[in-house]
């Protein structure tokens, strides 16, 4: 038996509405589908590292830490100060030291060694212009470039930073008198070390630095002050102080007279004697 006829099913037809609609949606499933792959190929930026530069250090550290950071070379930051075309006083002869402000600086893979040093350079200057450091300094006599390097006197003097104050009133009231510094922490720079073990023959060196056998400021600053420095610098703790040692950590003595001053020096090396340290000098006093 034939098949019973039926009669053709009429076909559904797309508006033109329709049609658009339809072409639309297979445009945006398509294109989603090359979108994410794109997406997820792309690279995001990497944050940029953070570079910590430590109150204290010397021009030697922070051009070693900037050589690591950046993976160079020992000795590619030291190098590249000559070419950086930074932004130094005239004091300073191109030598930046005192210049490297202490702080955290980002770090990305376009980082160069002259860009970090310029960077360090511009942030020495917008600390030492502001209005307390300045106008201080001003009321002072000193230039910028001496109040970074009475600076850094301070920073490297002072066991806590509650004394800075006191350190720099001693600087200052010998300075008034036409004393010499006389600090460990100048010979020190000048040795090229970090010691609380300075002897006799150490006051003897013949160096711009020995502030023992030189009177005034050192020549140039002898690390990176930070900001309690600077300000230490320029509004120094009212005193009549000439002398002062720091006697165990956290106990630093300040004195007026030697007779004083001598008897806190001696308390110093009796507590270096105990733990089986030579015998020191004694920070800021006369010999």
């Amino acid at each position: 038996m034939r098949d019973a006829y039926r009669p053709p099913q009429p076909r559904s037809r797309l508006t033109r509405r329709g049609r658009l609609a339809l072409f639309l949606g297979t445009l945006l499933a398509v294109g989603a589908v090359v979108l994410i792959p794109l997406l997820r190929g792309a690279e995001e930026p990497a944050p940029p590292r953070l570079l910590v530069i430590p109150e204290g250090w010397r021009a030697p550290q922070v051009y070693a830490a900037v050589d690591r950071e950046l993976k160079l070379p020992a000795g590619s930051t030291k190098a590249a100060v000559a070419t950086a075309g930074l932004d130094l006083p005239a004091e300073a002869k191109g030598n930046p030291e005192g210049y490297l402000f202490p702080a955290t600086y980002p770090v990305t893979s376009k980082s160069t060694p002259a860009a970090l040093l310029a960077h360090m350079v511009r942030t020495a200057h917008q600390k030492l212009a502001t209005r307390a450091v300045a106008d201080g300094g001003k009321a002072h006599g000193m230039t910028p470039y001496q109040t970074a390097t009475l600076a850094s006197v301070i920073q490297a003097e002072a066991d806590r930073r509650g004394d800075m104050g006191k350190v720099a009133r001693v600087v200052h009231n010998r300075l008034a008198r036409s004393m010499p510094l006389q600090m460990d922490s100048t010979l020190n720079y000048a040795l090229n070390r970090s010691t609380l073990d300075t002897t006799l023959a150490d006051t003897r060196i013949d160096s711009p630095f020995n502030s023992y056998r030189r009177q005034g400021l050192p020549p140039t600053p002898i690390d990176s002050p930070g900001l309690e420095a600077m300000a230490a610098a320029v509004a120094p703790t009212p005193g009549d102080w000439l002398f002062f040692v720091t006697v165990k950590p956290g106990d630093t003595r300040f004195s007026a007279t030697y007779a004083e001053h001598k008897k806190h020096v001696a308390e110093f090396n009796r507590i270096r004697a105990r733990a089986g340290s030579p015998a020191g000098q004694g920070a800021a006093a006369d010999r």
